[in-house]
């Protein structure tokens, strides 16, 4: 009965009859993920901020006044020679380089 081939009265078989399909609501299934693909996104802010570091340079001038006292003091020598009109002889003038020993007359 079952799977028995349809036969045509005259010897053959029929050609199948096409009944218009029908649309089944349509179906769905639970979802789907994938993985989360991870991204990070980076933003560099610069910031400047001053510093300031003051200094103060104070200049003394500092004029030493010195007194030097000075006593300048000179001398004088005076050579006083004086020449007598008297003139004595007192001995025989010996020469310089001889002693007396080598003086034999």
């Amino acid at each position: 009965m079952y799977n028995k081939p349809w036969r045509h009265p005259k010897g053959g078989q029929c050609p199948p009859q096409y009944c218009p399909p029908q649309t089944m609501p349509t179906q769905y299934n639970p979802p789907q993920t994938s993985p989360t693909k991870q991204y990070v996104k980076t933003n560099v802010i610069n910031t400047v901020i001053p510093v300031f570091h003051p200094t103060h340079t104070t200049t003394v001038n500092k004029h030493f006044i010195t007194y030097k006292h000075n006593f300048p003091h000179t001398r004088s020598v005076v050579a006083e020679c004086y020449t007598q009109s008297q003139r004595f002889i007192c001995g025989v003038p010996q020469p310089p380089c001889f002693s007396k020993r080598m003086l034999r007359y």
